[in-house]
């Protein structure tokens, strides 16, 4: 039987000099070793110093490395062994961490550094069971320079007694894809007893402004699917170069700042990553192939938060943006193809791979098929019951199904018999029974661009419009537009002065798919502001796919690359690079 870490101790040294972290980290053994046993971590590009068992040292090897895993190291135990310290320090090219200078920062004054380490990414800063399927505690100190504060998924334990040293402590059992940590020129808003934001200090008012009704939210899914069990929420916007929307991290959500609209219009975004603290973080897929039992449970637990909070109409625009996304991901993959299963195949490719939006958007689909057929009621117990069950446990899918057919197939077997869940998981492309969302205000929307096309003035019946119903129009717009109509789109809607990322964005990439001159300052300014893949992919694809763009693409590219993440540089260097 493998031997398993079941808490974690390390001592770290931020060196925003050499961009590199430094020192050790204590595995605590779920047992006492027998003589000659193995121990294995994961590591990606890190450079062991020693390992120690107490004074003693412990032989150890590297496995050969390869470019999706890194190298296991391999530590060989002697009886009775239940401590391995392992000393090492990581690379300035480390995956999990981005480092930035004080003029990639929204303040400008001290440089940053924060750790991305979903999928597989930890590994390249910290020697760790790097396997969703493995859970441990933890107690981390971090070491920064002067004048700069650290933060940690974790609970605070800091001393103020103590400068430039920062302790943390996990009393629940994560995976280590949820280790979080960064540090900067940061400072703490309270939005609640138990909700708070951080952020560079010109942001952090702004974005306690924006997601003050977090506690609304928590009080909502505590209703709906019973206690938070991580004490604290707060979350922590980053600058611009975060290449998510979000990331769950247990008791501190890292924030991309996109999603600061002024308007509350984006905070779905929070009511995703809070969802997360039960479905993901609570109860988590066993392997990345089980990924959707992460995110298609969070984008269900999300929608009916919102619905909570902000009401049906609101929940619904963003379920029926959700399969616009769905449906235009399943017409790249192609129809038939195997990445559009739920069930994902990954053997020889990267975790990494299973981020589109099948898990997310096609299992929200299936939760809410469920829903329908069985009734919101007894399926909200159904799922209040599973996370009560599973909670700090693993779970895949053939599991999953299993315990779906005991514990509600069976209550109802009328409704077990319209439900192949095989179709769904095991079968490429949507299920002709798939949901649809109806939303009234999408509809006055569809209304409005047929009278666009028809010449009319749509200015007034756009002024009360939201983020959704924006994206909504400019989605469903027809391409290419002539440019005297996207002239008259940007001045008279005002769309060439919106500041609103997501607006913004689809506004460009439409500029761009209709060849619109004289938009390469919009798209310098727009590109090289902001990291969010989900934006930066569409638009650098709509430039190279018209052959007049393609030079701008490479320019702007070149000049913002250094902003943007190794995983958004991984995927445009193809392309661009």
């Amino acid at each position: 039987m493998a031997l398993n870490a079941t808490h974690l101790r390390f001592d770290l040294v931020l060196d925003f000099g050499e961009h590199i972290v430094r020192g050790w980290v204590e595995h605590e053994l779920e047992r006492a070793a027998k003589d000659d046993e193995t121990f294995v971590v994961q590591t990606r590009g890190l450079d062991i110093e020693a390992i120690r068992s107490g004074h003693d040292s412990r032989e150890f090897e590297m496995a050969e490395p390869n470019p999706i895993d890194g190298s296991d190291l391999r530590i060989r135990l002697r009886q009775g062994d239940r401590h391995i310290k392992i000393e090492y320090r990581s690379r300035p090219d480390a995956w999990g961490l981005q480092w930035l200078s004080p003029g990639q920062t929204a303040g400008g004054k001290q440089p940053f550094v924060y750790s991305q380490g979903e999928t597989n990414h930890n590994r390249s800063w910290l020697p760790c069971q790097d396997d969703p399927a493995f859970r441990a505690t933890f107690d981390a100190t971090l070491r920064v320079p002067a004048g700069m504060r650290a933060v940690m998924a974790a609970e605070d334990r800091s001393s103020a007694t103590e400068e430039r040293v920062f302790r943390y402590h996990m009393p629940q059992p994560v995976p280590a894809y949820l280790i979080a940590l960064a540090a900067g020129d940061l400072r703490f808003r309270p939005m609640s007893e138990r909700t708070g934001v951080w952020a560079e200090p010109n942001v952090v008012d702004l974005a306690a402004w924006e997601f003050a009704d977090t506690e609304a939210m928590m009080q909502a899914t505590e209703e709906l699917y019973g206690p938070y069990r991580w004490g604290r929420y707060d979350l922590l916007v980053l600058p611009p170069s975060f290449p998510l929307g979000g990331m769950e991290n247990p008791r501190l959500t890292f924030a991309t700042p996109t999603v600061l609209a002024g308007d509350r219009s984006l905070v779905s975004l929070v009511a995703h990553e809070l969802a997360h603290s039960w479905s993901g973080n609570l109860v988590t897929n066993a392997t990345w192939d089980d990924f959707w039992l992460n995110e298609g449970f969070t984008v269900y637990l999300e929608r009916r938060v919102i619905e909570a909070i902000f009401g049906r109409e609101r929940s619904e625009m963003e379920a029926s943006i959700g399969r616009s996304r769905l449906q235009a991901e399943l017409a790249r993959l192609g129809e038939g193809s195997r990445d559009s299963w739920l069930k994902g195949k990954l053997a020889g490719r990267a975790p990494d791979d299973s981020f589109s939006e099948i898990p997310y958007e096609k299992g929200y689909l299936f939760l809410r098929h469920l829903e329908e057929n069985f009734g919101r009621k007894r399926f909200d117990e159904f799922l209040r019951a599973y996370f009560d069950r599973h909670a700090f446990e693993t779970m895949d899918t053939e599991r999953f199904v299993v315990y779906l057919r005991e514990e509600l197939f069976s209550l109802d077997t009328g409704a077990a018999a319209r439900i192949d869940p095989d179709a769904w998981i095991y079968a490429p492309d949507l299920p002709p029974e798939a949901p649809r969302a109806q939303s009234t205000a999408f509809a006055s929307v569809e209304a409005c661009i047929v009278r666009l096309r028809e010449g009319a003035d749509i200015a007034s019946a756009t002024n009360a419009w939201c983020s959704q119903e924006w994206v909504f129009f400019l989605r469903h717009l027809p391409r290419p537009l002539e440019a005297s109509t996207l002239s008259a789109l940007g001045e008279t809607l005002g769309l060439d002065a919106k500041t609103n990322a997501d607006i913004r964005c689809e506004w460009l990439r439409l500029c761009v798919e209709s060849g619109r001159g004289g938009i390469e300052e919009p798209l310098r300014a727009y590109l090289g502001s902001v990291g969010r893949k989900r934006f930066l992919q569409p638009i650098y694809d709509a430039m190279w796919a018209r052959e007049e763009f393609r030079f701008l693409a490479r320019e702007i590219y070149a000049m913002a690359r250094p902003m943007y993440h190794v995983f958004v540089r991984k995927i445009l260097d193809e392309k661009l690079g």
